[in-house]
């Protein structure tokens, strides 16, 4: 059986910093000394809080900036993982971090997580990456061509619009489309897993979602390799996995010396949606020490 409980929170209030390589919007929850900071993959903002329970429970103090293009942050800081990555450790200094337990890279934040463990080795203890894109070609070239007309400046506002009417009339059909391109499962197998309450917070989080000039830029700006990095690695994945296939998560798991594959069950790219996200979360928990 699924867990009853669904880990995502949304709009959370957030804030914006004015550093000297541009504005960050940005979230700092403070709980303990250790800080985790938390980079969102595509469609995602500061905003938006997934999985972030297993730090809270490890009394981590937590923060999330939003990626180039999106929320608040316009892409002129730091469009690239390396150039962000610059970004995040000015947004440190900012807030008076000057370690942090780990940085953990979410699906198309994957590449930045692992961008600032390489240029900053100073700054950050660990990586942890959740579903996370590595130096693979990515997306396929149909999902690329069909994102590149779908979120384009003139269409991106229109099609959330849509989605978010679709969910509205009938949230069943409208996760059941969402979650088609997020496993390698049929979606109404996927979707029948899922408890009441996980459904409505993916009806929440699907219907807060933009794009913005983000995605487009994240469909442009992946490195060709894995930057040198040095410390722990903790790359979590499951094979049914639709967005970012499984055989991500193989190839920096082989390209990052002390790196260790954390396979989750789950039935979608949403890793702390699976049925294991109990055990799953507390590895992390335990990894970010």
């Amino acid at each position: 059986m699924p867990p009853t409980t669904a880990p995502i929170r949304v709009d959370l209030p957030t804030r914006l910093a004015h550093l000297p390589s541009g504005v960050v919007e940005h979230r700092f929850e403070r709980r303990g000394d250790e800080a985790v900071l938390v980079l969102h993959g595509g469609h995602l903002r500061a905003g938006f809080a997934l999985g972030e329970d297993v730090f809270a429970d490890g009394r981590h103090s937590v923060l999330v900036p939003s990626r180039p293009g999106y929320g608040r942050t316009p892409l002129s800081t730091g469009a690239t993982p390396d150039g962000f990555a610059d970004s995040a450790r000015e947004l440190c200094e900012h807030l008076g971090i000057t370690r942090l337990a780990a940085v953990v890279g979410v699906s198309a934040g994957g590449p930045t997580a692992l961008a600032l463990a390489a240029r900053h080795p100073d700054l950050v203890a660990r990586v942890v990456l959740w579903s996370a894109v590595g130096a693979l070609p990515w997306p396929d070239r149909r999902t690329r061509l069909a994102a590149r007309a779908a979120f384009s400046p003139a269409t991106e506002r229109l099609v959330w619009t849509a989605l978010r009417g679709l969910l509205r009339v009938s949230p069943d059909a409208g996760l059941r489309s969402l979650l088609g391109d997020l496993s390698t499962l049929p979606a109404g197998r996927v979707l029948a897993a899922l408890s009441a309450e996980q459904r409505a917070a993916l009806v929440a989080l699907f219907g807060r979602m933009r794009s913005g000039a983000g995605f487009r830029n994240d469909l442009v700006s992946f490195p060709d390799r894995v930057p040198p990095v040095g410390q722990p690695a903790l790359v979590v994945a499951s094979r049914r996995d639709g967005s970012v296939p499984f055989a991500h998560a193989e190839a920096l798991v082989a390209a990052l010396p002390r790196a260790e594959l954390l396979e989750s069950r789950a039935d979608s790219h949403f890793v702390w949606l699976g049925p294991d996200w109990g055990e799953v979360g507390a590895a992390v928990r335990e990894f970010a020490r």
